[in-house]
C-alpha cells in the first residue's frame, strides 16, 4: 500500500497541530503526493491550516471523523504519536467510525492495527490497514558492503531528535530531481514511508539487524541510482537513541548534511545534555563514521538549519552566523529550497 495522488486524505491529528506529539500529520501536510481534504483537530477546529502551520494546505480543520466524511476522503491517516505509542479510546473510535464508513487506514503507531480484534472485523474486501511499524522480513546483520557502490550516498544526521532531518532529506531530493539526477530517497521512518510507499520503520528493528536492514535497503536501489539520500534518525548526542550508528554503518555514506534547529543549545527533554559547538559535531559525526580508519573518511559537507521558528530575516541571519561557525555551506532547505544542498554534496560533478 502506498499513499498516491488519486487518494483523498483524511489525517488524525487531534491536538497534533499545536501540541508535540503531531509532527507525522504536519509532514504529511507539507510532502504528502496525496490529496490532503480533511485534518481532525478538535482544538483547532475551523482555523486556518497555513497561519497555524505555514504550511501551504488549505484543507478544513475539523472536530470528528463524522465531520471529515463529508469531504470524501478514502483513506484515514494516524497523524498523531501519543505516549506508548496507543490510540486513546476516543481517538480509536474515530478509527473505528473511519473503517465503518468504507474508508483504508495508515497507521504509524508502534501499536499494530490490522491485527486488533476490535478492527478487524470491520474490514471489507477493497479496505486495508498499513501497520508501517513492521520489522521486514529476511533481515541479518550488516557487513558493510554498501562501501563498494560507486554511487553517491547521504545522510542526514542531527544535533537531536526531530529537528528535521526528514524535510532536508526531502527537499534535497526535490533539487536533485530537479536537475534530472538519479536519486532515490529512502525512509527510515513512519511519516517518510508514508510519503515515499516503501523504507524500512528503524525503529521497529531490533537493533541486531539494524544496520542489515539500512544496508540490505542501500543495496536495493544502490545500482539504480547515482545519488541515495537517506533519512536520518536520532542523534548521536542524545542519551536516548540507538539508531544514528546502524545508519552510519549500513549506508556507509559519502557524504553527510548535519541538521540543526537554529539556537538549540540543549537536547530537547534532556535539558541537562548541552548540544556541543556544531564544530565538534561536525568532528564527532566524521570521527564515527570512520571509525579510526575501518571505514571511508566521510565529511559532512553542509548544514540543514531549521528556522521555522524565525521570522526570515532572523532566519537570513542565524544561517549566516552558522556559515561563519563551521565554513560551511547552511540554509534552511524546507524555506529557501535544497538546491544549496545538492551543490555541496555533489561537488563539481
Amino acid at each position: 500500500m502506498s499513499l498516491t495522488a488519486d487518494d483523498r486524505v483524511a489525517i488524525l491529528l487531534h491536538q497534533g497541530i499545536l501540541g508535540p506529539e503531531g509532527k507525522t500529520g504536519l509532514t504529511l501536510l507539507r510532502y504528502c503526493p496525496a490529496t490532503i481534504v480533511a485534518v481532525i483537530d478538535q482544538q483547532c477546529t475551523g482555523k486556518s491550516l497555513p497561519e497555524l502551520t505555514g504550511i501551504n494546505c488549505d484543507a478544513p480543520i475539523v472536530d470528528s471523523m463524522f465531520a471529515a466524511l463529508g469531504y470524501e476522503p478514502n483513506i484515514l491517516a494516524i497523524g498523531i504519536a501519543p505516549s506508548g505509542g496507543v490510540l486513546p479510546e476516543a481517538w480509536k473510535q474515530e478509527v473505528k467510525i473511519a473503517l465503518d464508513a468504507g474508508l483504508s487506514v495508515v497507521n504509524g503507531l508502534h501499536t499494530p492495527m490490522a491485527s486488533d480484534p476490535e478492527l478487524q472485523p470491520l474490514l471489507r474486501e477493497h479496505q486495508r490497514i498499513w501497520d508501517i511499524r513492521q520489522e521486514p522480513p529476511g533481515l541479518s546483520v550488516g557487513s558493510g558492503k554498501s562501501q563498494f557502490l560507486k554511487n553517491r550516498r547521504v545522510l542526514t544526521v542531527g544535533t537531536d531528535m526531530a529537528v528535521g532531518k526528514m524535510s532536508a532529506s526531502i527537499e534535497l531530493h526535490r533539487a536533485a530531481q530537479r536537475q534530472g539526477i538519479r536519486s532515490k530517497f529512502l525512509a527510515t521512518g513512519q511519516a517518510g514511508i508514508m510519503i515515499a510507499g516503501d523504507g524500512i520503520p528503524l525503529d521497529a528493528i531490533r537493533v541486531d539487524f539494524a544496520a542489515g536492514a539500512v544496508e540490505q535497503m542501500v543495496m536495493r536501489f544502490g545500482n539504480d541510482h547515482d545519488l541515495l539520500i537517506v533519512e536520518g534518525q536520532g542523534s548521536l548526542l542524545h542519551p536516548g537513541s540507538t539508531a544514528t550508528l546502524p545508519l552510519l554503518r549500513g549506508v556507509q555514506p559519502t557524504a553527510l548534511v548535519l541538521v540543526h534547529r537554529a539556537g538549540q543549545t540543549n537536547i530537547r527533554n534532556h535539558y541537562y545534555v548541552p548540544i556541543p559547538p556544531l564544530p565538534e559535531v561536525i568532528k564527532l559525526y566524521e570521527t564515527v563514521a570512520r571509525a579510526g580508519g575501518a571505514f571511508a573518511q566521510t565529511s559532512v559537507l553542509a548544514i540543514a538549519l531549521n528556522t521555522a521558528h524565525l521570522d526570515r530575516a532572523a532566519a537570513e541571519r542565524a544561517i549566516e552566523q552558522v556559515k561563519t561557525e563551521t565554513g560551511l555551506p547552511c540554509t534552511d532547505a524546507v524555506r529557501f529550497g535544497g538546491d544549496l544542498l545538492l551543490e555541496a554534496v555533489m561537488g563539481n560533478s
